[in-house]
C-alpha cells in the first residue's frame, strides 16, 4: 500500500491507481496520480531545476498500525490515510488542502457518507487510453479568497465562487496557478481542457481528457512568498529590454510604409516619447508567408533605418495561420507541421484563404516558422514580435476535434501558447539577442520564462470592459505573468470624435501609464478607405489612433502622462528587475505588499504599482472623485500628473492585529487626473 522508493518520495498503491507525493522545492509538494501503468514523464510547467534532495528538510513516516503515511518538506506536510485520502498542512498544523471524500468504507470517519464520492475520480473515456478526471477538495474556510488563475473577462478579483473554464480563447488566458488567502499556492499542472470551480461547498478541478492528476502546492506566510516560490519552479521573466519601459504606439492597422513613418515623424516633431511602433497584421501577401508585401512596404531597410534614427523600435505582427494558397502551405502540409482535425474538412478559421494553424507543439514546426521570420524580419533588423492568435483562436472552439503533435487538443491544448512563445524566444536567443520580449495574446503556466508579454486580447471599448481588465491584469500577475498590458481604449470600436469615447480613452490612457507596458492600440471607427487591391489590402484600417487624434483637451492630458511615464522609467526598470529575479508582479493587489491588513484583501479597484506607487484608476463614466483606501502604518503623499508630491501627508497607525477597518479618503479626480499616492516611508 505505502512505499518510499526515494528519500523524498511517498507512494500509495491501491488496485489500478498509483499515487505519488514528492518534495518539489522548499516547502512544496508535487502530487500525481494515474491509472496508467506508469506516470507520464512530462513535467509541464514545473520545468526549473530543483535543489538537491539533501538540501531540503524532508522526512517520511509510514505507520503500518494506523494504516497511514505522511511526507513533510519544510513547512508543508501531506498525510495519506488508509483509504488514500490526502490532507495537506502547513508547519503550524493548519489544514491547507483536504480532499473531498464521501464514502462509508470507514464508519469511524466523521465524514462517513453513503454518497460514494471519491476525491480523485478517473472516469474512463470509452475506447481511449485517457480519462475524464475530477479532483475534489473541501471548501474549508468560508472567508477564503482565491486569486490568480490567469486572465478572464469578468470584473472579479477574488475568484471564490467562480466557475472557470480551463481553456484558451481570444482575450482569455488559462494560467492555472492560484494564490489563497489561507497561506498556500496551488498549480493545476495539467494542460488539458477542463474546468475549475471554487465553490462554497467544494473546490473541483477537471481535465476532460488526461492520463494523470498533477498538481503542485506550496505553503507560504505571504502572497509574495508564495508567488516567488512558484517562480523558482516554473521560471521567471527574462530581463526586460530598455524599449519595454516606455510608450508603444499601435493601431489596427498602418496600411503602408508611408503611413507608419509619418506617425513616427509626427511624434518626434511634437517632442513626444515613443519606444516602439507596430506594424499590425495583413502586412503580408498571404497568411503563412511571414514577410512584408513589397507593394505597400517597398523599402523595408530604409524604413527600419529611419525608425532607428528616431530611436524607435519596430515590432511586427506574426500570425500562426497558414492560408491554403500561400507559398508555404504545401511544404508545411507535406512535413506534418500543421494542426490536424479528427473530423470534417481541415479548416480552423474562416478567412480569405481558409486557414490552418502551424503546430507550435512540434519542434520542427517551431524551427520552420522561426527560420521564415528570421530571414524576412529578424535579419533585416526587426527584433521584437507580436505573436497574435496565440490561443490559437478557432472559428469554432471544438476542442475535441483538433490534434497536435503533442497530443489531442482536449488533452494538451492549453500548452500551445507556451510553445508559440518558445519558438521565437529560443530563435532570438540563438541569434544572439540578450534580452527578449514578445507581445503575445495568450499564456499558460511557464510562458513567462519565454519572454511573453501578455495582453488582454480583442476587448470592448467600454467602461465595464475597462473594469474587467483591471481584475484580469492583477490576477495574471499573481498567476506568474508579471509582463502584462492591454489595448488602451479597448479594441472593438470607439469613435475618436465622440465625447463619451474620449472620456473612456483618457481614463484608460492614465491607467495605461501605470501598467507594466504602456501600449496604445485599437480598431477605431469609422474604417478608412481601402488602399490597393492585392495582398492584405482587404483588411481595412480603423480611424486614426494617435494621441493627437482625440482633440486638444485629450492631447494635453495624454502628453502629460507620456512624460510622466518617462519620469517613472528608472522606477519601472527596477520593477522589471524584481520580476526577473524574484517573480514579483509589477501591478499587484494591495495585500501583496500589506498582507497583514485584512481589509486590504477586499480592495479590488486599486492596486500597487511596485512597492512605492498606489494607483486608484477611474473606472466609471462621469466619475470626478473617488474614495481611496490607504494601507495603515505607512506615510502616503499624493502624486500629481507630473509625478510630483503634493498636498497632505496621510498616516494612520497600524493596530497589532492589522485590523481597524479602512483608512479611506476622498480625492478629487477631474478628467485630467488619476489619483496616485506614493509610499514615502
Amino acid at each position: 500500500m505505502f512505499s518510499s522508493p526515494e528519500a523524498s518520495v511517498l507512494e500509495y498503491r491501491y488496485d489500478s491507481e498509483l499515487l505519488r507525493i514528492e518534495a518539489w522545492g522548499p516547502n512544496a509538494l508535487r502530487v500525481r496520480a494515474t491509472y496508467s501503468p506508469v506516470l507520464p514523464a512530462e513535467d509541464w510547467a514545473l520545468s526549473e531545476p530543483l535543489p538537491d534532495a539533501q538540501d531540503l528538510d524532508v522526512s517520511i513516516s509510514v505507520q503500518e498500525d494506523k494504516d497511514e503515511a505522511s511526507i513533510r518538506n519544510g513547512d508543508i506536510s501531506a498525510q495519506i490515510n488508509k483509504r488514500g485520502k490526502i490532507t495537506v498542512r502547513n508547519g503550524k498544523g493548519k489544514v491547507l488542502l483536504e480532499e473531498f471524500m464521501r464514502q462509508r468504507l470507514d464508519v469511524t470517519d466523521p465524514k462517513c457518507s453513503a454518497l460514494r464520492i471519491v476525491p480523485r475520480e478517473f472516469k474512463p473515456r470509452l475506447g481511449s487510453d485517457s480519462w475524464h478526471l475530477t479532483a475534489r477538495f473541501e471548501a474549508l474556510y468560508p472567508d477564503e479568497k482565491i486569486f490568480g488563475m490567469g486572465q478572464y473577462q469578468q470584473p472579479y478579483l477574488d475568484l471564490k465562487g467562480a466557475d472557470i473554464e480551463l481553456a484558451q480563447r481570444n482575450s482569455q488566458a488559462s494560467i492555472p496557478f492560484a494564490v489563497s488567502s489561507e497561506g498556500y499556492g496551488f498549480l493545476w499542472n495539467n494542460p488539458a481542457i477542463g474546468r475549475a470551480v471554487f465553490g462554497k461547498n467544494a473546490t473541483t478541478f477537471e481535465a476532460f481528457s488526461t492520463r494523470v492528476l498533477d498538481y503542485w502546492i506550496v505553503a507560504g506566510d505571504t502572497p509574495a512568498e508564495i508567488v516567488r516560490a512558484y517562480g523558482k519552479v516554473a521560471g521567471t521573466v527574462p530581463e526586460m529590454p530598455e524599449y519595454g519601459l516606455g510608450f508603444w504606439q499601435c493601431k489596427l492597422r498602418y496600411q503602408t510604409q508611408d503611413e507608419i513613418l509619418e506617425v513616427a515623424r509626427e511624434h518626434k516633431r511634437r517632442g513626444l516619447p515613443m519606444d516602439v511602433i507596430v506594424v499590425d497584421y495583413f502586412h503580408w501577401p498571404k497568411e503563412g508567408e511571414w514577410k512584408f508585401d513589397p507593394t505597400f512596404w517597398p523599402d523595408l531597410d530604409a524604413m527600419i533605418a529611419e525608425l532607428e534614427s528616431l530611436d524607435i523600435k519596430l515590432m511586427v505582427s506574426i500570425w500562426p495561420t497558414v492560408d491554403r494558397t500561400s507559398e508555404n502551405y504545401n511544404e508545411m502540409l507535406e512535413k506534418g507541421l500543421l494542426i490536424r482535425q479528427d473530423r470534417g474538412w481541415r479548416i480552423v478559421m474562416e478567412g480569405v484563404g481558409n486557414c490552418v494553424h502551424f503546430d507550435a507543439t512540434n519542434p520542427e514546426a517551431r524551427e520552420y516558422v522561426w527560420q521564415k521570420a528570421k530571414k524576412n524580419y529578424y535579419d533585416r533588423g526587426i527584433h521584437i514580435f507580436w505573436l497574435d492568435e496565440a490561443e490559437p483562436e478557432y472559428t469554432h472552439y471544438d476542442f475535441d476535434n483538433y490534434r497536435y503533435h503533442a497530443g489531442p487538443d482536449l488533452m494538451v491544448g492549453n500548452i500551445y501558447p507556451v510553445q508559440y512563445s518558445r519558438a521565437f524566444y529560443e530563435g532570438m536567443k540563438a541569434a544572439g539577442q540578450e534580452r527578449v520580449v514578445n507581445l503575445v495574446r495568450c499564456c499558460w503556466a511557464g510562458s513567462q520564462k519565454y519572454g511573453a508579454l501578455l495582453w488582454s486580447g480583442d476587448i470592448a471599448s467600454s467602461f465595464p470592459s475597462l473594469r474587467a481588465q483591471l481584475s484580469a491584469g492583477l490576477n495574471a500577475g499573481l498567476a506568474g505573468i508579471p509582463w502584462w498590458t492591454t489595448d488602451i481604449g479597448g479594441f472593438h470600436g470607439g469613435d475618436p470624435t465622440s465625447p463619451a469615447f474620449r472620456e473612456l480613452f483618457v481614463r484608460w490612457f492614465q491607467w495605461g501609464c501605470f501598467c507594466p507596458v504602456f501600449r496604445l492600440h485599437g480598431d477605431r471607427e469609422p474604417p478608412q478607405p481601402r488602399k490597393g487591391t492585392t495582398g492584405g489590402s482587404h483588411c481595412l484600417s480603423g480611424a486614426d489612433n494617435e494621441v493627437w487624434s482625440y482633440g486638444d483637451e485629450v492631447y494635453a492630458i495624454c502628453r502629460r502622462y507620456l512624460f510622466l511615464r518617462e519620469k517613472l522609467r528608472p522606477y519601472v526598470r527596477g520593477l522589471m528587475r524584481d520580476a526577473h529575479v524574484r517573480g514579483d508582479p509589477l501591478m499587484r493587489p494591495l495585500f501583496y505588499d500589506f498582507p497583514g491588513q485584512p481589509n486590504l484583501w477586499a480592495v479590488a479597484d486599486q492596486y500597487m504599482f511596485g512597492p512605492k506607487c498606489l494607483v486608484a484608476p477611474i473606472l466609471h463614466e462621469g466619475c470626478r472623485e473617488r474614495c481611496v483606501v490607504l494601507p495603515r502604518g505607512v506615510k502616503w503623499q499624493q502624486l500629481d500628473a507630473e509625478g510630483e508630491r503634493v498636498g497632505t501627508v496621510h498616516f494612520r497607525e497600524l493596530t497589532e492585529t492589522g485590523s481597524g477597518g479602512d483608512f479611506a479618503i476622498t480625492i478629487a479626480a477631474p478628467l485630467e487626473y488619476m489619483p496616485v499616492f506614493e509610499n514615502i516611508n
